[in-house]
């Protein structure tokens, strides 16, 4: 039986952190078993924000490590990068022209990247990067997209490109369907809602144990938990949120000494990185294997690339055709 296609995507950022992992990662990681996975750098992604390109391979070959340290495969999952396949900005152009201005305007996670990075302007570049996602999916004919809510609303709007695409020229693309993570974003050190690293509020895969004891004591915790004896609220503790995923056979206690004011918030913390950390540590191996390994690293990117490069050449031979464009 042949498997469905997914396609996923990361901006070039470097170290990915735990927001990363149990946002993304965790979940791809799991589906290359279960699909045939392909999963793109988006390095012209970057451009839409930022127009300083001086540290993006590096950045791509930091990310790249992560997503293999975690445990994506080669053979099963090629890895790539956007910038390195033209057809995807040929076919950036060809959707450009099936999309209209005010199906754009009200897209409203668009809306929300600009006012969470306080853009005083939108170039023309980011207001349409929806549609160069649309290129980036259907480029592979990917039919799933892993996502987390906040990011349908774009899977929408490459199924209406594919729609209105195959109505005008014939059947070339499916509609991608997406694919929701199963665990919820995790929030930042500081209680911001999203974990960043340009907010400084992040735990890195590659942190040690003593880097993760250091950023978990300045964690936020409840407020009204002060010291050692008073009750807390652990539904609102962003620490306790942390135990859910990496302590996951602790919660029922620490949830009890929480509530009862039995466990004071330096010790729940303490136990909290000491789960983060012995989670981590097999990522951080293999990531040592690999910093080692460069090399080996930039084989598999160029690996990928190839079979990239193969089926986006096929797919964009059947467009021309189907346009009258060959």
């Amino acid at each position: 039986m042949t498997k469905k296609r997914i396609l996923s995507g990361m901006r070039p950022t470097g170290k990915l952190h735990i927001g990363h992992y149990v946002g993304a990662l965790e979940n791809w990681v799991q589906l290359q078993n279960d699909y045939e996975n392909f999963h793109l750098i988006a390095d012209y992604h970057v451009l839409t924000t930022n127009l300083d390109t001086s540290s993006v391979y590096d950045n791509t070959i930091e990310m790249l490590i992560d997503w293999l340290s975690a445990g994506l495969e080669p053979a099963k999952s090629p890895m790539f990068r956007q910038s390195q396949i033209k057809e995807h900005t040929e076919l950036n152009l060809i959707f450009g022209m099936l999309i209209t201005v005010n199906r754009l305007e009200r897209n409203p996670t668009v809306k929300d990247q600009i006012r969470d990075l306080n853009i005083d302007y939108v170039t023309y570049g980011h207001f349409g990067y929806p549609v160069l996602q649309a290129a980036d999916i259907l480029l592979y004919k990917g039919e799933f997209v892993p996502v987390g809510e906040d990011q349908v609303p774009h899977v929408e709007i490459s199924r209406e490109i594919a729609r209105k695409f195959n109505n005008q020229y014939g059947q070339v693309f499916p509609e991608p369907e997406p694919l929701l993570t199963r665990f919820s974003r995790l929030q930042g050190l500081d209680g911001n809602s999203k974990m960043s690293k340009s907010l400084g509020n992040t735990i890195l895969l590659s942190d040690d144990s003593e880097i993760i004891k250091s950023k978990l004591k300045k964690a936020v915790t409840d407020p009204q938990k002060i010291r050692k004896g008073d009750k807390g609220n652990p539904d609102i503790c962003i620490v306790f949120a942390y135990h859910k995923k990496f302590n996951p056979n602790l919660v029922e206690e620490i949830e009890s000494g929480c509530k009862s004011g039995a466990l004071g918030c330096v010790d729940c913390k303490m136990k909290c990185a000491a789960g983060i950390s012995e989670f981590l540590e097999p990522i951080r191996m293999k990531r040592l294997y690999y910093e080692n390994h460069i090399s080996d690293v930039k084989d598999i990117l160029n690996e990928g690339e190839i079979r990239a490069k193969a089926i986006a050449n096929k797919t964009m031979t059947e467009v021309r055709e189907r346009m009258n464009l060959g």
